[in-house]
Order: C-alpha cells, then structure tokens, then sequence
C-alpha cells in the first residue's frame, strides 16, 4: 500500500506518533511519503520504502502570514498524482484535515480518487478545535473525512460531545516501539546523576501550562525533603524560566537538572525511578508510556485519557489536578521501599507491553483496508 503521511515534524506527540508509525507500516513493506514543511523529527532513518516531500514555502510581500495551508494542498495533490498513492492518512485536525479535504476535492477533477484517513490526537479537539474561530472547519474535516480515528476513548468522548459528528470515530491508541524504548544500562550515567545513590525523577514536556511543570518542582520538594533524590527536567518550553525560578525559591536547584530536548529519551528514563505527569490535560499520555517502556511508575493526574494508561496503584497513581500533597504522598509511597519500588517498575514496565507496536500496528493496517473497501468507486 501506499500511504501519504501529513503531521507536525516536531518532537510533540502527534509528531512522534505519526513518524514512528510511518517507519513501522514502511519496515511491514508498505510505501510511506512523508508530507510537511521540515523532515519530522523521528524520521532518523531512510529506506527503501521512505520518502520525503518538502511543502516548499514561497515569500511575498502582500502576506502577513504566508499561506501554508495552500502550498500543502498544492504538494499533496502534486505527491498523489506522481507517486500514485492509495491513501492519505493526516494527523491533527487543524489544517491537515481541512487541507487534505481540499486536496482531494482538486484531485477529483483529475479523476483521482483518494480517502482520507483523519487521527485526532488532543488540543486540536480538546483546545484549539473549540475555538470559534476554527470550530466549524473542525466538524467539516471530521464529517468529511473517510476514517477518524482518536488516540483514547477519552478524546473520542470529548470530540462527539464537542461537535455535531455524523460518523464513526474508532480508538485506536498511542504505542511504543520497544526496540527504541526499552530498559538500556547506563549506570555510569546514572552515578554521574546521582552520585550519593539518590533516587531519580523525572518530567518530560514541551513546557506549557498545560503541563503543570511548577506542580513537578512541588512535588519534588516534598519528596527530597523524605527521599534524597534528583529530578530531571527534559524539553523546553514557555514555562521553563519560571519552573528554574521557582526550584531556586524553593531550595532545590541544586538537586534539579534542566535538560533541554532530548532525543535519546530512553537513556534518560533508564536510569530514572519515577515519572512525575501533573497535567491539566492529556489525551493519551505517550511520554508517561515511554516512561512505562523503560520499567518507570508513573504518578499523574487523572485528566483525560491517563486512566486508560496509568493503572492506579499498579503502574503508578492517579491524583486530581493540582494536588500536589496527594501526587507528592504517592511517589514517596513508591520510592520509600526498595521491593515496592521494583514491584511497581515490573508492573510498568507490563502494561507498557499493552501498547506494544507489534499489538498497534495490525489495527492501522486493518482500518486502512476497511477504508480503502468503504470507498471504493464502483466499475
């Protein structure tokens, strides 16, 4: 099969899903082309079976903005018609769904016919798409998608309470690839880290409000106060300047490391013990998952789709937004006790397996043959 892939190259979770997912169907002998404006991310490897189409962005002077929207439906009708594919499959709503729709509009009058598969996978429903400013292109894109599928049981909820859908949304959940993510040995790192055998926490995050970063050096605080311990900020952010102000206030700096992004995450949570998610919102959690695939427990909120993931009291604890008291009870709960602490990581490290690639990839695979047949042009 040959599948145009649309999304965000960034290190966001829509980025990540959707490369990771690409580099998966193109090692199962599908075709994969890439479609955005800079090389995603995660694409760290090429083969034969991956491609890469640059949206090239013209400069005038008569835009304030220049028309991004535009030039991507103009290179996905460009990649379609050359590359003769079978399927666009566009992750976020806004624009990549509004503008494979257009795409596929001007492909028609070609007598090209291509379906639409459309992934929702958070703020584009959860913020963003409530906007009245993009509500109703939202509904349309969904409506006159071929396939919709959300990240969680959650976000398929909110969606379907939040607009007037006319068709199915399937949950198709977030994944690990575990031959990424997996428990490596960097002791060295680790004595480098913690070099008085602290116990070591983690945060991951882009850094915005949503995440909660100032609740992760609450949290923190209560916890060396009991536990000696490290933290470890990874990702950059909005937020950044004012969570290292905050550990300053606090006393804490000296126990807290402000990592900037980091691809090679995995090295990372490998030598971690916990995994702090204090979000306002998630409708999945992926790092929280990566975090599970390295032997992490995971102490988060109880928003969004992180029950679906975070098993209370088995991968980790769920705790209500803002409570930092409860959210920092739990992590000492887990981190007091040696056996405790390993009894928690094993059973991590077991429901990550869940979401294993190897179990996602076929639901994809099969819900792309479902759309293709669904669509079919008779004659």
């Amino acid at each position: 099969m040959k599948i145009g892939i649309v999304c965000y190259p960034t290190f966001g979770g829509s980025g990540v899903v959707a490369t990771e997912l690409g580099k998966a169907l193109a090692s199962n002998g599908h075709e994969i082309h890439f479609i955005t404006y800079s090389q995603p991310a995660r694409l760290d490897f090429f083969s034969e079976n991956l491609y890469y189409h640059e949206v090239a962005m013209a400069q005038y002077p008569l835009f304030d903005f220049s028309p991004y929207e535009s030039a991507l439906a103009s290179k996905l009708v460009d990649v379609v018609k050359f590359e003769k594919l079978d399927l666009l499959h566009v992750h976020y709503a806004i624009p990549h769904a509004s503008v494979a729709f257009l795409a596929k509009q001007i492909l028609a009058t070609y007598g090209i016919h291509i379906p639409v598969v459309t992934t929702l996978h958070g703020t584009d429903i959860t913020l963003v798409g409530k906007d009245k400013s993009f509500s109703p292109v939202v509904t349309f894109s969904i409506n006159h998608s071929d396939g919709v599928t959300a990240v969680s049981e959650n976000l398929r909820e909110q969606t379907l309470e939040s607009f007037d859908i006319k068709r199915e949304v399937r949950v198709i959940p977030n994944f690990i690839d575990f031959s990424r993510f997996h428990n490596k040995s960097k002791e060295h790192f680790k004595r480098a880290i913690a070099p008085g055998n602290e116990r070591v926490i983690t945060h991951t995050s882009n850094f915005r409000k949503v995440k909660n970063t100032q609740d992760v050096v609450r949290i923190f605080k209560q916890v060396n106060e009991v536990i000696p311990s490290k933290l470890l900020m990874v990702g950059d952010g909005p937020e950044r300047r004012n969570t290292e102000e905050l550990a300053r206030q606090l006393g804490v700096s000296q126990d807290v490391r402000f990592l900037g992004k980091q691809d090679a995450i995995e090295e990372i949570l490998s030598v971690s013990d916990l995994f702090l998610m204090p979000s306002s919102s998630e409708s999945f959690g992926l790092a929280a998952l990566e975090a599970m695939a390295c032997h992490v427990p995971v102490v988060s909120t109880n928003t969004g789709g992180l029950p679906e993931l975070n098993l209370h009291g088995v991968s980790g604890f769920l705790s209500n937004i803002g409570d930092v008291d409860d959210m920092s009870k739990h992590a000492i709960h887990i981190l007091e006790d040696c056996d405790r602490l390993q009894r928690f990581k094993d059973a991590a490290f077991a429901r990550a397996q869940e979401f294993d690639l190897r179990n996602i990839l076929p639901l994809y695979e099969a819900y792309y043959e479902e759309v293709l047949n669904n669509t079919k042009i008779p004659g």
